[in-house]
Parts: C-alpha cells; structure tokens; sequence
C-alpha cells in the first residue's frame, strides 16, 4: 500500500479549512490502497518522509516566507532524505493574509534542491478561501493520493 505524507502548519482557521479540504480530497471514495498519513510539521519525521511515497505540504506565509514550523521539518529531512526520495512526487497549498510569494518561492527552492517532482500545480490564497480555493485543496488531496494508486 502507497502512503501520501500531508505535513502541515494549521494556526488559523483559514488553514485549518485548507488542511480538512486537502486531507478529503486524499481520502475521497474511491481512492483505493492509499493510506494517508497527517502530521503537523513540528511533529513530522525524517522516518515518515523515507517511509512515504509522496508528499504534500501546507503553510501559511509568514512574514514572507513558509511558516518556521515547516522551515523545520525541512531542514530536519534535508540531508537525511535528499539522496533516498528523489523523484517522488509532492503538491503544496499556502495560504497568506495578501501575499504568497516568498513562500512559494520557498517551496519550490527546497523541494528542487530535494529533486521532488510536483505532480500538481500548487493551491495559493490569500485571504478567506473560497469555495473554489477549497475546491483546489480538495482537488490537489485527491490528484496527489490517486497518483500513488496501483
């Protein structure tokens, strides 16, 4: 069975929502022999990640960057993960009071130098999500889980 990792830093309730839409998108009916593993970031492993078959990542952007907590989980699985998960695929959500561009920008600097292959475009927001943000993360949960099914 193929394990999507969803390593997220929910403090507001605009990415509380983001989260929950992402995690049932991964775990819609009919995605099949995928188990979906939730971990906030600060909790999250270099285990969990080698242990996973792909990843998908949520932050909020702080002071115009990912939040410290996924800037953590980071550094922490970087060299212990960089040769072992190379090539596995990865999305990513970021929510931001009004802006999301440094984030991103991290996002995909750290992922590249990991070799993460994203398998879907990212789900960006600013402000309250909408119902078509949260149909985004509901879209990029299941597009990232039903990648992984056999």
């Amino acid at each position: 069975m193929a394990t999507l990792l969803i390593v997220h830093h929910t403090p507001s309730p605009n990415c509380q929502a983001m989260f929950e839409a992402v995690v049932s998108g991964a775990t819609a009916p009919g995605i099949e022999d995928v188990r979906v593993v939730r971990r906030s970031a600060l909790s999250a492993t270099a285990s969990d990640v080698l242990e996973a078959d792909a990843y998908l990542l949520g932050t909020p952007a702080n002071l115009g960057y990912i939040s410290g907590a996924l800037k953590h989980f980071l550094d922490q699985v970087y060299y212990p993960c960089l040769d072992e998960t190379r090539g596995r695929p990865f999305g990513y959500y970021v929510h931001g009071g009004n802006d999301v561009t440094g984030a991103v920008r991290a996002v995909e600097a750290i992922t590249t130098g990991l070799g993460w292959r994203r398998a879907a475009d990212a789900v960006t927001v600013t402000g309250e999500p909408s119902k078509d943000d949260l149909q985004a993360c509901w879209e990029l949960g299941a597009v990232l889980a039903a990648g992984l099914m056999e």
